[in-house]
C-alpha cells in the first residue's frame, strides 16, 4: 500500500483526491463512492468529513481558489480595471486547469475565510476609485459571473479525453445556416479562438462598469 494511502484521512486530502479524479471522470462521474475507492476507504468514511457531495464541492472550490490566489499575485499599484483583469484572467486559468472546473466552482461556497483579505483589498480599490460599496459589489459580481459563464460554455465545447471529433463543425454549421448569412458567419467568432473571445468580452464588461458608474481607470 502506498504512503499516500496510509496517510490520515482529512478534508484537505479528500478534496485534493477529488480534484485529481475530476480530471479523469468529470463532474458527472465524480461520486463519493469513486473518491472513496481512490482513497482505498469505504464510502461512509467520507461522511465524517462531508455531509454530502455539495459540501465536498464547496471544499474543492475553496482549494481551487487557494491555488488561484497563490498563482495570481496582486500589485497594490493596480488601477481598478487592471485588478479586475488580473483576477478574472487568473480565475479563468484556474478553472481551465480542471475538467468541469467552472461547474464545480459555480454555486459553491467557500469553507473558510481565505478569500476575505483579497476581497477586502479589491473592494477597497473599487471604492477608493469612487464607487459605492454596493456598486463595487455589483461590479465585481458582474465580471465574476461573466468569467464563470464564459468558461462554462468554453469547457462545454472543448474536446473531452478520448474524443476526436470537434463538438461543432463550423463549416457544416455555415452550410446549414446558409439562408441566414450573418448567423452562418457568426460561427467563426462563436466557436473559435476562445482566448480572444474571453479578452474581448472582459474588456467590454470592464468598460461598461466604468461607463455605468462614471469612474475612470
Amino acid at each position: 500500500m502506498s504512503t499516500e494511502r496510509r496517510s490520515p484521512l482529512d478534508r484537505a486530502r479528500v478534496a485534493d483526491t477529488a480534484l485529481r479524479l475530476l480530471n479523469e471522470v468529470g463532474l458527472d462521474g465524480l461520486t463519493l463512492r469513486a473518491i472513496a475507492k481512490e482513497l482505498d476507504v469505504k464510502a461512509p468514511a467520507l461522511y465524517w468529513h462531508f455531509k454530502d457531495k455539495q459540501a465536498l464541492l464547496d471544499e474543492m472550490a475553496t482549494q481551487m481558489f487557494r491555488r488561484m490566489v497563490a498563482g495570481t499575485p496582486l500589485d497594490p499599484a493596480d488601477t481598478w480595471p487592471e485588478r479586475l483583469l488580473k483576477i478574472n484572467r487568473g480565475l479563468r486559468a484556474a478553472l481551465l486547469g480542471y475538467r468541469d472546473g467552472a461547474r464545480v466552482f459555480s454555486g459553491s461556497l467557500f469553507t473558510g475565510t481565505d478569500h476575505a483579505p483579497a476581497l477586502e483589498e479589491n473592494l477597497r480599490l473599487l471604492t477608493d476609485a469612487g464607487l459605492t460599496l454596493a456598486q463595487a459589489v455589483d461590479a465585481g459580481r458582474t465580471v465574476h459571473a461573466y468569467t464563470i459563464g464564459f468558461v462554462t460554455e468554453e469547457q462545454g465545447m472543448r474536446l473531452l479525453p478520448g474524443e476526436e471529433k470537434v463538438r461543432t463543425d463550423i463549416a457544416d454549421r455555415a452550410r446549414l445556416l446558409s439562408d441566414h448569412p450573418l448567423a452562418a458567419a457568426a460561427g467563426e467568432h462563436l466557436f473559435h479562438d476562445y482566448d480572444r473571445q474571453f479578452e474581448e468580452g472582459l474588456a467590454v464588461v470592464i468598460a461598461g462598469i466604468g461607463a455605468r458608474y462614471g469612474v475612470a481607470p
